[in-house]
């Protein structure tokens, strides 16, 4: 690869740095930044296919096989050792990461559509934000309790805007269905190690959410399938949720994934065909379109939440806050 090349991977570290690890994680806003300045670990990364360079990714890698490094020394030094093996892990996982803490950004909008509802996320991993119905909520000036069950269930924290809609209960989910390419078993604690390896290091209180979602999502179990977004695994599923419910596809931090604008664009098509409600909560450079009718102000690193194409709320991609913008825009 050449510098060209080299320059591009490290712009995206610094871009990861500066919009998502900044505020929020102090080690890998460190280990992101002295990545983009190293050239043996840019020459390390441009062996991996594209999709496989991304930060979170190599970051968790080295992570999950040799602990959590003390700062970028330590971090360098551990790659240096064991490129293989760090290679062939990013190589076998992906940043599958399972945010449970988003369903506090998706709960205003899901309690004001028609109930019941039946969820069917695209890229649920394992299905931890299919069950937005069995959390706890606290908004600050609203608090939403999850209904008793022998797991005890994650509070997840969100400060919401003012003019954000506070919904009265959780909504009402009769069916709920997850398509992912490589689904993750909520049991499988070799699967869930991996999973909890994505948690930012210094975020304790989110990591201690996840286990206690994985504990639900365990009993529960819900229907997670193994498929593409982009194929006709999606429509099959569709066709199998109640008719007198409403049914809601949904996605989170996914189609970023989906190099190709024109197949976003084409997924977001055939949604739109196959459901009456589509919500997207993804970064705003994923649909352009709707990004340009959500208003000049953009907050650095946040998710764009829409509705059927139009924009509704600024999210934290983890969801710890939610900027009410339907009005506005």
């Amino acid at each position: 690869m050449g510098e060209e090349g080299l320059a591009e991977i490290s712009a995206r570290y610094i871009r990861f740095a500066d919009t998502e690890a900044h505020g929020r994680s102090p080690l890998y806003e460190e280990l992101a930044r002295a990545v983009a300045g190293d050239r043996e670990t840019l020459g390390f990364l441009s062996t991996l296919p594209d999709v496989k360079r991304q930060p979170n990714l190599l970051l968790a890698a080295v992570r999950h096989l040799f602990g959590t490094p003390t700062g970028w020394n330590e971090f360098r030094q551990a790659l240096q050792a064991n490129p293989d093996a760090i290679r062939s892990l990013m190589l076998e996982r992906s940043t599958q990461t399972n945010e449970p803490g988003r369903c506090a950004t998706l709960l205003p909008v899901l309690a004001r559509l028609p109930q019941p509802l039946a969820l069917l996320e695209v890229g649920t991993s394992a299905g931890l934000c299919l069950m937005p119905d069995l959390y706890s909520y606290d908004y600050g000036r609203k608090a939403i309790r999850a209904p008793a069950m022998a797991a005890e269930p994650p509070v997840f924290r969100c400060s919401a805007s003012e003019t954000t809609p506070m919904p009265a209960a959780a909504p009402q989910v009769v069916w709920r269905a997850g398509l992912d390419l490589s689904p993750i078993d909520a049991s499988d604690p070799s699967q869930v190690a991996w999973l909890e390896t994505l948690v930012w290091p210094e975020q304790t209180a989110r990591l201690a959410n996840l286990r206690a979602a994985v504990k639900i999502a365990a009993t529960v179990k819900p229907r997670v399938l193994k498929g593409d977004l982009r194929g006709s695994d999606l429509v099959r599923l569709c066709s199998e949720a109640p008719k007198d419910a409403t049914l809601v596809i949904f996605h989170t931090a996914v189609l970023d994934y989906v190099s190709d604008p024109a197949d976003r664009e084409a997924f977001a098509e055939q949604v739109m065909r196959l459901s009456p409600y589509w919500v997207s909560n993804e970064f705003p450079r994923v649909f352009p379109c709707i990004a340009r009718c959500a208003g000049k102000s953009r907050p650095p690193g946040h998710f764009l939440l829409s509705v059927n194409g139009s924009p509704v709320a600024w999210t934290d991609p983890h969801g710890a806050s939610l900027e009410w913008i339907a009005d506005e825009a």
